[in-house]
């Protein structure tokens, strides 16, 4: 099985919040995983709702995947230390987004989709949650933690190809209340959880100002607990 390097980087992470993505194809092999069912959930998910859903499992981190304002799938609960979200990785094992059934006609969802690749990984450690970038392309990131509470708009982070990031900083987490965020008015929210984008970014330098605009995307609802 194909090893892959996990770098640390976030002490000088790469953020650019204003380059363009390339649209050059990419190919990689199938593999095959897990289904689902679909949610219509616009105004994200409750506490509630994730507990409904979850029962008493223990976990972690639970993932929802979304296209545009579109919530495709179960909710994934996550128990390992970590865990590959990927739409085709051969012999990968993880939470497979290529065998989720989606109705989404959408060209730029299609093309999207298909160049999620190997996806990323989320990881669990010691002084957070990190998310490493597999895939072919840039994934863009949102979080609580990733800059001031206190500034009107968090800012979207670029993540590179080969690249990780600290998306949750667990001792910063004890600090924050709620984010002063106003963005989070029109997108999902419960809790402290990460976004993630796959290829398109959003924010203000973006045409897509929130993320239920973007094609593929990912929620991590973190259980602090």
């Amino acid at each position: 099985m194909q090893e892959y390097l996990f770098e640390k980087l976030y002490d000088s992470p790469f953020i650019f919040a204003c380059l363009s993505v390339s649209d050059s194809p990419d190919s990689v092999p199938p593999s095959t995983e897990t289904g689902g069912t679909h949610y219509m959930a616009p105004g994200g998910l409750s506490d509630a709702r994730i507990s409904q859903e979850l029962g008493s499992r223990s976990h972690w981190c639970v993932v929802a995947y979304w296209e545009e304002r579109t919530r495709v799938g179960r909710l994934y609960t996550v128990q390992e230390p970590s865990l590959d979200i990927f739409y085709d990785l051969p012999h990968g094992n993880g939470f497979c987004l290529g065998q989720l059934n989606s109705d989404n006609k959408s060209q730029l969802v299609t093309k999207v989709r298909s160049k999620i690749g190997y996806g990323i990984q989320l990881s669990k450690e010691p002084d957070g949650v990190w998310i490493y970038n597999r895939s072919n392309y840039p994934i863009f990131i949102k979080s609580v933690t990733l800059d001031n509470p206190d500034s009107r708009t968090l800012l979207v982070h670029k993540v590179f190809p080969g690249y990780s990031i600290k998306a949750f900083d667990y001792e910063k987490s004890y600090t924050l209340q709620r984010p002063n965020d106003h963005d989070f008015t029109h997108e999902p929210w419960s809790g402290f959880s990460v976004q993630v984008s796959f290829v398109k970014g959003w924010g203000q330098c973006y045409t897509r100002q929130f993320i239920t605009s973007c094609p593929c995307w990912l929620e991590v609802f973190l259980n602090n607990r």
